[in-house]
């Protein structure tokens, strides 16, 4: 066992595993044990080379209270929740008094993780990815502790009108949550879902989420993550999509909170002619650090991706990029698009950014770049030379850095609130 986990040994223990199937509590524990055998990674693994999980792999945490307590809380999670579905998890543990799910359409099924797992857990078998998802480490140790999450299931030929989104709310210090999210969009569907993670400032904590979403035959998916996580927390996320056949997905992650994120998004497009867009924003400051990897693996021939992250970096905050597409053999007439741009707002900011593209076809269109700069001092100047005062310069040319990636945002509640969250940030 690798140093300094033996809490995590402690706490598996400790946990009860109720009712769950033989095959669930074998895969927690094998989960586990590959966990430990690799332990938290290091900056001498290329993956990692830009991020060091120090400050994480230091806290003790433990796993929060049977009971979801969310009441009286001080942080604004709601987008507009009359206008949603919306499901809330407080600590990683269901809220029904919290969420608001009734009306549903005929063809859409929400349900808590937690429940499914109570009255037939062989139903969450299929989407439980291999060995933890991506192979990642914290796939693994999610896969060994979680205990919840939402399990979302849309009909074929179904239309969502209204947005579904996902709350997760952390209000215990020294606490990990790992909640487990598996979305099933079947054939010519359509949905839009929101992720939020959300908490305290005040208190340090981690949360350490997954989500796989499967899209079917000709269905389209339109997927947010706001990452707004207190100042003191860290956040790891996974997310794995496989598209099959003319399946559209349309991802915006959208990272402004926690003392470090890491993202990890790996999409399979396995059918002909599917299409998928990834667009990121994220803007820190202080010493905040954010890291994105990014995988788009085209594997059916006359499939396209367009991936677009922009980031803004003040004060002495730091930020990785790593975006890499795969073209397989079989993958003909292939058109991928990737772009990274970065505005850096401070001399000590630092960004690391690495588009990258493995051609395995001759018959492809494909492009990357990366851009690394500052506001424009010229325009600066017109600005303040029209009375603005400088700070808000700042914010209107910020504001136009980003406009290309919050005007994708479908949702008119979720762009308002991120031009809101953003702004601030750079003033």
């Amino acid at each position: 066992m690798a140093d300094g986990l033996d809490g995590y040994r402690v706490a598996f223990d400790e946990r009860s595993s109720g009712s769950e199937p033989s095959w669930l509590v074998r895969a927690r524990a094998e989960a586990l044990e590959r966990f430990l055998d690799r332990g938290f990674p290091r900056t001498s693994e290329e993956d990692w080379r830009f991020t060091s999980l120090r400050g994480l792999a230091s806290q003790k945490f433990r796993l929060p209270g049977r009971h979801a307590h969310g009441a009286g809380t001080r942080v604004d999670y709601r987008l507009g929740g009359s206008n949603c579905h919306e499901l809330v998890f407080v600590n990683g543990r269901f809220s029904g008094e919290l969420s608001s799910i009734s009306g549903l359409p005929v063809g859409l099924q929400i349900r808590s993780l937690a429940r499914v797992l109570e009255d037939d857990a062989e139903a969450i078998r299929p989407v439980l990815p291999r060995e933890g998802g991506d192979g990642t480490v914290f796939a693994d140790l999610n896969r060994a502790f979680f205990t919840d999450g939402a399990f979302i299931h849309v009909g074929p030929g179904t239309v969502v009108e209204r947005p579904v989104h996902l709350v997760f709310l952390s209000t215990e210090t020294s606490t990990m949550s790992h909640p487990f999210n598996a979305i099933l969009a079947e054939a010519r569907s359509e949905l839009r879902i929101v992720e939020s993670y959300v908490g305290s400032d005040e208190s340090v904590y981690w949360t350490n989420a997954v989500t796989h979403i499967a899209i079917g035959e000709g269905a389209v998916l339109d997927h947010y993550k706001l990452q707004r996580e207190g100042a003191a927390a860290f956040h790891i996320g996974s997310l794995s999509v496989v598209e099959t056949r003319d399946a559209v997905l349309r991802d915006h992650s959208i990272s402004l909170g926690a003392r470090l994120s890491r993202h990890d998004i790996r999409v399979i497009l396995e059918g002909e002619g599917s299409d998928t867009s990834l667009n990121g924003l994220y803007s820190v400051r202080g010493t905040q650090h954010v890291d994105h990897h990014t995988l788009i693996d085209h594997r059916a021939p006359r499939c396209t991706s367009r991936e677009l992250y922009k980031g803004v970096l003040d004060q002495e905050s730091t930020g990785v990029f790593d975006g890499r597409i795969v073209v397989r053999p079989k993958a003909q007439k292939t058109n991928a698009q990737q772009s990274n741009k970065n505005l850096l707002l401070s001399r000590n900011a630092l960004v690391n950014t690495n588009p990258r593209l493995e051609i395995n076809a001759d018959d492809v269109k494909c492009a990357h770049g990366a851009t690394i700069g500052q506001l424009d001092a010229d325009a600066l100047f017109y600005l303040r030379s029209r009375g603005i005062e400088l700070s808000d310069a700042r914010q209107i040319l910020t504001r136009g850095f980003l406009a290309d990636v919050t005007e994708r945002i479908q949702i008119d509640t979720l762009r308002q609130a991120v031009n809101s969250l953003v702004l601030p940030e750079v003033a």
